[in-house]
Parts: structure tokens; sequence; C-alpha cells
């Protein structure tokens, strides 16, 4: 049984509110990265109490209205299919405050989880404030939304990206980790994959493993599958015919994003 890949665990903790994944430094080996997505049926709320965590909301798909109690974000999330391809809305929470959501439609939402001890504002990610890039080329191509990457100081620790990858190609590439404290040249961030696909019947692969193969697994990810990589290069292909959806959450000692090549694929960047 794979202790990285994790997949659907169905819990329903009240009317209309389904638990699809939590993962947590209690029952991972992920020390500052949390992760749960959350299914509501319309009408139905999910109320937290964070500690010294902070968590970016996600509104993967539907409409949610989002609130700390003090402020409130009405009729958010702009998709019903993230194969839809356009960014979607967000709220950021501090630290030891309490949030709620509640589902105007029928919606999935992900909760992205790290330490936090500085309380900061709440703060309203909305869809045109996400930076959107196209990655790579040849069989390399992705499009990438920026939900909360390193230049946005909103939070203190967490780091938010979704990406796209089209049929056939592969991301996360070439081979790359963030696993080393080793500033400026490499950041210690852990990291974990949720992955939907496009029919869902389909499958990627994804690989996780170190340079001394102490950790080196390969897994099959299915549709709503999460990864979690707490060290090492994690690349993902795409089969023909499919197309590949993930959002990444990392979270580290140090919140900046520097990653290091594996230095025997690294050459493909330089292709004319």
């Amino acid at each position: 049984m794979s202790k990285l890949l994790r997949k659907p665990n169905l819990k329903e903790t009240s009317p209309g509110v389904t638990i699809v994944h939590e993962v947590t430094s209690e029952n991972s080996s992920l020390e500052y990265v949390g992760f749960k997505v959350i299914d509501l049926n319309p009408g139905s709320t999910y109320t937290e109490k964070l500690a010294k965590a902070e968590c970016c909301i996600v509104a993967l798909t539907g409409k949610i209205n989002v609130s700390d109690y003090e402020q409130a974000f009405k009729n958010i999330g702009t998709r019903e299919s993230v194969f839809e391809k356009k960014p979607t809305d967000s709220v950021y929470v501090s630290n030891d405050r309490s949030f709620e959501v509640k589902a105007v439609s029928q919606a999935r939402v992900a909760l992205c989880y790290s330490p936090s001890f500085k309380q900061l504002p709440t703060k309203l990610i909305k869809a045109d404030d996400n930076g959107i890039e196209n990655r790579g080329k040849y069989s390399n191509k992705r499009l990438v939304h920026n939900i909360l990457p390193d230049s946005d100081p909103s939070a203190n620790s967490l780091l938010v990206v979704e990406v796209f990858t089209e049929s056939g190609n592969w991301s996360s590439y070439p081979p790359h980790k963030h696993d080393q404290d080793n500033l400026p040249s490499e950041s210690f961030l852990e990291e974990s994959y949720y992955h939907e696909m496009n029919p869902q019947q389909g499958f990627v692969f994804q690989r996780v493993y170190t340079d001394d193969r102490s950790l080196d697994e390969t897994m099959a990810v299915e549709n709503g599958d999460v990864v979690l990589v707490p060290a090492g290069y994690h690349p993902v292909g795409v089969p023909d015919g499919y197309e590949s959806y993930y959002l990444n959450v990392m979270a580290g000692p140090t919140r900046i994003w520097k990653f290091h090549n594996e230095p025997a694929h690294e050459w493909i960047l330089n292709r004319k």
C-alpha cells in the first residue's frame, strides 16, 4: 500500500457535507502541508476554527459563500468543471480565526493549510487576481493559474497553484525538487497534488523519487486522487487522449519557491 497515494475516502460529517480527503500531520508524513477536499450540497454549511494554521479556501467547482465572521464574500466560484480552464475565486484566512463555507450550488472546495503564527488579514483572491502562465514547449506544455504565489505577501507559509497539462504531455518536468533548505539555490517545500482527469476515467503517472532512491515510487493516479510529496522529484505524465488538472499546495520553513532540476534531465530545457 502506497504511503504517498491517497484515494478518496468519503465521510459525511453533517447533512450535505462530505469530506473527500483529509491530509494532516497526524495521518501523513507531511509537517508543513495540510489538505482537505469537501463536497457541499446546495444550502449546506461547513465551519472550522483554525488554531496555529492558515487556510486558503479554493472554490474548485460551484458557487459558495465564505465568511470569517467579520467579512463575508458572496457567490464566489467561477466554474462547473475545472476543465473550463478559467481561474476561480479563493479566500485566505489566517491563524486563530474561524470560517464558514456555505454552498450556493453543488460545490467542491479545497482547503489548503500550513502552520502560521502571525495573524494576517482575511483576503478574497479573485479569479482576475490569478497570474496566468503558459509553461513549456514540445510535449512539456501546461497552463498555470497562480492563486497564492511567493510574490504575493498575503500568506505566511502557503503557496497554492493550479496546473492544466495537455493530452500526451508531461508536467512538473523536467523532474525538479525542493527538499533542501539551501537558499538561495533551493528551498525546502513539502507539496500535495490533488488530481482530476478529463474524461474522468483517465489516469496519469506520477513518480516521486530522491537522488539516492531511498524514496522511489511510481503511481497510477486516478480522478480525485491526492499524491503527497514529502521530498524528491515528482514529474507527472499524461497519456494521449486525456487532460490533467492538479491543485498544488506547498509550504515549508521559508515561503519561497526555489527548485533544483535533476541534472540528468535538465538538458531538455535547452533544446532549440
